[in-house]
């Protein structure tokens, strides 16, 4: 229970990776609070952690508070921070795994209003919350924070532009962050998780067979691995996959 009694935040938790993270922090003893748009999703993924963990675990925070949120929509975010003191008093964990998409198209076919979607959602959104959690992260006894990247910002595919840019963006706003905190006590990572099934992947490549990919469940222990107090890596970019 190395996680016990800490407060874990995760963005897109209503499926997926970010569903498997938010299980498997709750697992070790964390308390998550779970964002997403769906609402529905989350309460799945309550149900989940509810019957993955124990009532000794449950009895030391692993358990769930559920916050629908539009990444999109003015004001959430920067009230994410200020929420959280008020009920808990701090943050100790953050898990950035909101992403869209973005429309699979040639570069100079790129419609303005999706790039603005997928920025706002990859990019904006990500700098919007920092802005609010960053001082709960830097004030914890052992602050962690894990964003999750793809291997297409080393290796770009045609017809990915959108996709690829945001993420590489994401990079490089997450890795310049981890270069002002050196000094301090907070660890912050990026994490690419290689080819997973994900609703994200199958709408890209619809042809694929899901089962035959590493499911979120799989990859979700060496993210979550990343949170721990004795987590030493700092700036990294940790691959488990391509």
């Amino acid at each position: 229970m190395e996680l016990a009694g800490r407060i874990a935040l995760v963005t897109g938790a209503s499926r997926g990776i970010g569903a498997a993270a938010a299980i498997e922090l709750a697992r070790r003893g964390a308390h998550v609070v779970i964002t997403a748009r769906n609402q529905g999703g989350l309460a799945e993924t309550d149900d989940a952690i509810r019957a993955e963990t124990d009532d000794a675990i449950r009895a030391i925070g692993g358990q769930a508070t559920l916050l629908p949120l539009d990444l999109l929509a003015e004001g959430g975010l920067e009230a994410i921070g200020p929420s959280l003191y008020q009920r808990f008093g701090k943050l100790d964990i953050l898990v950035g795994n909101a992403g869209a998409l973005g429309t699979l198209t040639p570069v100079p076919h790129i419609l303005l209003d999706d790039w603005a979607e997928t920025v706002g959602v990859n990019v904006t959104a990500t700098l919007r919350l920092l802005r609010s959690v960053a001082p709960l992260l830097l004030a914890a006894e052992a602050g962690r924070a894990v964003f999750v990247t793809s291997n297409i910002v080393r290796k770009p595919a045609a017809y990915w532009g959108t996709y690829g840019a945001t993420k590489a963006a994401l990079e490089h706003l997450i890795l310049t962050w981890a270069e002002e905190t050196r000094t301090a006590r907070l660890r912050v990572n990026l994490f690419d998780p290689g080819v997973v099934a994900t609703k994200l992947r199958a709408a890209a490549m619809p042809g694929e067979d899901p089962s035959a990919l590493r499911q979120p469940a799989e990859v979700a222990p060496d993210l979550v691995d990343l949170c721990g107090p004795n987590e030493t890596r700092h700036g990294a970019v940790v691959r488990i996959g391509s």
